[in-house]
């Protein structure tokens, strides 16, 4: 009885509480909306095509091709809650599908974008591995391993945040909103310290490693074009770069909005109102990801590009036959000069 009139005390509480944030939704949803729509119409097609690439890929035996193919299946998934969230910012921020779709909706979303950043950290190692040790990781790059990896993974990220479903955040029924509760609960705010340690600077710092280590290995090697050495240098430098745009900003506010918690937990409020803009539209920043991963790791890959052309060849060669074959099916039309000639001689 105790436990439960606590909780309820606290509940109310933080219901009470979450009153009097009003956070400025009305100064980010026009940029949110769009990012979001633009992000939805790229990133879709672009990962589907990647998909189908990668497939190709995978029947070759190529080991990179399985942390491919799962970092787009994995963006595909969290594209796929766009559409809601979409909605959900045009509507003002008030959930109107039950509590169970927002639960849903943000597992799949939060879910699968550490998913993404810990595939890009396999899709690195597994590069450096491929450069630094070629011989001795002979018997460690395998489709096999990487399959392991990759569900170990998934599953993994998974069960950390399962607790999504049992959290207030997600009851829309006491609260308009979705995975937006304002002040945050104490253990939110030990979350965003998790997130930001092992969700972004150890992922970080493995990439960071993994590309520069790749980068230093390539210059020195005499078994490299100059070409090659500078597509490689590239490659890595748009990694890095692309990471640090996508995922560095938003970890970073995660970061502070945490540390402003601990310092003063009993007043929160104005400091998430004046926050409350960069963090939504950084979380946008997240979602460019989706974009930029199908561009950098599969089509500067001198196989891919030329699947893409076989592809496209293929594709050519059936239309032109399926027109050749619908124009032979046709009975022949004469002319009204033939008409009069056929007319003449009868």
């Amino acid at each position: 009885m105790g436990t439960n009139a606590s909780n309820q005390t606290w509940t109310s509480n933080l219901i009470g509480n979450s009153s009097f944030c009003n956070p400025a939704y009305n100064e980010s949803v026009h940029f949110v909306t769009a990012m979001y729509s633009v992000v939805l119409v790229i990133g879709f097609p672009a990962n589907i095509l990647t998909l189908w690439l990668t497939i190709l890929q995978i029947r070759r035996k190529n080991v990179l091709a399985v942390y491919l193919f799962s970092l787009s299946l994995s963006e595909l998934m969290y594209l796929g809650t766009l559409p809601l969230w979409i909605l959900y910012v045009k509507n003002d921020h008030k959930w109107e599908w039950g509590a169970l779709a927002c639960k849903i909706t943000g597992y799949i979303f939060f879910n699968n974008i550490y998913i993404s950043i810990f595939l890009l950290c396999c899709i690195s190692l597994d590069r450096f591995l491929a450069v630094q040790y070629s011989l001795e990781s002979r018997g460690v790059r395998r489709q096999r391993i990487a399959t392991i990896v990759t569900v170990g993974l998934c599953l993994t990220v998974a069960l950390v945040h399962s607790p999504a479903f049992i959290i207030k955040e997600g009851d829309t029924e006491e609260q308009s909103t979705c995975f937006e509760t304002l002040p945050m609960p104490r253990m939110i705010a030990n979350f965003y310290f998790a997130r930001f340690i092992i969700g972004f600077l150890i992922p970080l710092t493995v990439v960071m490693f993994a590309n520069c280590s790749i980068k230093r290995k390539i210059q020195i090697s005499d078994s490299f074009s100059h070409h090659q050495k500078f597509k490689v240098k590239c490659l890595s430098i748009a990694v890095i770069t692309i990471f640090m745009i996508c995922f560095a900003p938003y970890h970073l506010v995660l970061l502070i909005r945490a540390i402003a918690f601990v310092v003063n937990p009993e007043n929160s409020c104005p400091f998430e109102e004046n926050i409350y803009t960069y963090n939504a539209v950084l979380l946008c920043l997240v979602t460019v990801n989706s974009v930029a991963d199908p561009f950098i790791y599969v089509l500067v890959s001198e196989n891919v590009r030329k699947d893409i052309c076989r592809g496209l060849r293929t594709w050519r060669r059936q239309l032109s036959t399926s027109v050749k074959s619908d124009n032979s099916n046709y009975p022949h039309v004469h002319s009204s000069k033939e008409l009069q000639m056929e007319n003449s001689s009868a």
